[in-house]
């Protein structure tokens, strides 16, 4: 348990950021789980949306400290190229 003034403040702050970066995951899987199923129907249109709206989340999550970019950038490979594949 926390015990100084600087580490009660510090595991406010760790939780804080843990729910706002939960929040941020939870998002960006949303927009992925629409990915996959747009994938799956096999309506490239679609797909091809849902690549689009997923990739500047992605990204988002990069930037905000999420993900790591090597992850965001290997996840948007596979997805664009089974996206590609469609059609």
């Amino acid at each position: 348990m926390a015990n100084t003034a600087q580490a009660k403040k510090r595991a406010r702050q760790n939780q804080k950021r843990f729910e706002i970066n939960k929040a941020r995951r939870s998002r960006i899987r949303t927009f992925l789980r629409k990915l996959e199923e747009a994938i799956e129907s096999g309506v490239k249109e679609d797909a091809v949306a849902a690549l689009r709206a997923a990739q500047p989340e992605l990204m988002r999550g990069v930037s905000k400290g999420v993900y790591h970019k090597n992850t965001a950038a290997r996840k948007m490979s596979r997805l664009s190229a089974r996206v590609k594949a469609l059609g």
